[in-house]
C-alpha cells in the first residue's frame, strides 16, 4: 500500500512541482495539495494522509501555528518544505521543536540529475516519516531567540568535582537530531567534558542550531570553525559544509574541518567523525549515536569500540528513527543501549564522577 502524502503549499507552482516529484516514487502517493491550513485541515479530516508536507509561510495562519495545533489535536508526521535562509533555519529549527520529524529546501529549478537526487532525498525523509515515533511535546523555553536574554536552565546533571579526565565524547544524529541532542546537552553541566557533534544539517542551518542550543543548555555550544584546541565545557557542532575530524598536536586535541566527498551521502558524516575518533583518540574517545535514518555512523562506532572506545546507543522506544543506533548495534559497535533521558547521565559516569 502506497504512503499517502498530503502537499500543503501557498504557491500554486510549488504544489504542483512537489505533487509531480512524489508521485514519482512507486510507494509515495499525493492524496491532495492545499493551499493553506484552513483548507488543509478539512483535508485531513477527509483524506487522512499518512504523512504532510509544510510549508511555513502561508496566509492566515503561519505554518508554525497550524503544526502547533496539529500535534496538540490530532498528531501527524510532518517534513517541512523550508527556505533555506537565515530566517527560514530558524523558523524550521523552531517547526522541529513544535514537533515536525525532518525538513528539506523547496526545490528550484534544476537540471533533471539534480530534481531526481531532490526526489529520492524527499522520498527518504516521507518514509521515515511515516516510519517515525512522534513524540509527545513538552513545554519549553526552545522559544527563546540566540541573542534574547532567556536564562540557561540548571542543568539535569552535575558532575561532582569537576576535573576532566581527558576524554573526549563524540556524538552523531539525523532525523529527529535535533531535538534529541538539545535534550542531551540538556543534561550536561556547564564543566562537562569537551562535544565534538556532527547533525545531519545543511550548511545554513548549523549556525542557528548551535545558537539555540547555546542558550538552552549550560555548556557553551559553537559551530566548529576548525583549529579549535577542544576544550572542558564546550560543544563543537560540525558545519554542515564540512565534514569534521581531529588532530592531537603539542597543545592538545584540536578540531578539523575537511570538505572531501560526502560519505554514506552526508557531509558532515557521523562515521569520519567516529573514524577520527577512533584513529586520534582511541581509549580517550567516548561514542554515542542517537536517533537517525539509515547507516552512517555504524561502522565508525564498531571503530571506535575496537580502538578502546566507550560507546552508547540510543534505544528503539526513545528514537524517532531507530536506524543509525539500530545499525550500529547489529555491527556491535554499541556497548550500553540507553534511553535518551538516561543517556547523559550514563555518558557522564564513564568519567568517574557522581552524577547528581
Amino acid at each position: 500500500m502506497k504512503i499517502r502524502v498530503l502537499v500543503i503549499d501557498d504557491s500554486a507552482l510549488m504544489r504542483k512541482l512537489l505533487t509531480e516529484i512524489i508521485n514519482a516514487a512507486p510507494d509515495l502517493e499525493v492524496v491532495g495539495a492545499a493551499p493553506d491550513a484552513a483548507t488543509a485541515r478539512e483535508m485531513i479530516k477527509v483524506l487522512n494522509p499518512d504523512v504532510l508536507t509544510l510549508d511555513v509561510q502561508m496566509p492566515h495562519m503561519d505554518g508554525l501555528e497550524f503544526l502547533e495545533r496539529l500535534m496538540r489535536l490530532r498528531p501527524t508526521p510532518v517534513v517541512m518544505v523550508s527556505a533555506f535562509t537565515r530566517a527560514g533555519s530558524e523558523t524550521t529549527l523552531r517547526a522541529l521543536e513544535l514537533g515536525a520529524l525532518d525538513f528539506i529546501a523547496k526545490p528550484r529549478a534544476e537540471t533533471a540529475q539534480r530534481l531526481e537526487e531532490y526526489g529520492n532525498e524527499l522520498a527518504d525523509k516521507i518514509r521515515a516519516a511515516k516510519g517515525a515515533r512522534l513524540q509527545a511535546r513538552k513545554p519549553s523555553v526552545a522559544s527563546a531567540e540566540p541573542g534574547s536574554p532567556a536564562a540557561k536552565p540548571k542543568p539535569i546533571a552535575n558532575v561532582s568535582g569537576g576535573q576532566w579526565t581527558g576524554k573526549i565524547i563524540c556524538l552523531g544524529a539525523s532525523t529527529g537530531g535535533t531535538e534529541a541532542i538539545k535534550t542531551f546537552l540538556s543534561g550536561m553541566p556547564a564543566n562537562c567534558p569537551p562535544i565534538l557533534i556532527v547533525q545531519h544539517m545543511p550548511e545554513t542551518f548549523t549556525a542557528s542550531f548551535a545558537a539555540r542550543l547555546n542558550i538552552l543548555c549550560q555548556p557553551t555550544v559553537v559551530e566548529a570553525r576548525g583549529g579549535e584546541i577542544v576544550q572542558q565545557g564546550m560543544v563543537y557542532i560540525a558545519p554542515g559544509h564540512s565534514h569534521m575530524l581531529m588532530r592531537k598536536g603539542p597543545g592538545g586535541v584540536t578540531t578539523e574541518l575537511s570538505q572531501a566527498e560526502p560519505v554514506n551521502r552526508h557531509r558532515p558524516s557521523v562515521d569520519v567523525l567516529f573514524d577520527a575518533a577512533a584513529t586520534v583518540l582511541g581509549n580517550q574517545a567516548v561514542g554515542v549515536i542517537l536517533t537517525g535514518m539509515g547507516k552512517d555512523g555504524a561502522k565508525g562506532m564498531l571503530r571506535m569500540r575496537e580502538a578502546g572506545a566507550r560507546t552508547f546507543g540510543q534505544d528503539e522506544a526513545s528514537c524517532v528513527v531507530y536506524g543509525m543506533p539500530r545499525e550500529a548495534f547489529l555491527l556491535g559497535g554499541v556497548q550500553d543501549v540507553v534511553s535518551l533521558e538516561q543517556m547523559s547521565g550514563r555518558v557522564l559516569s564513564v568519567f568517574g564522577k557522581s552524577v547528581t
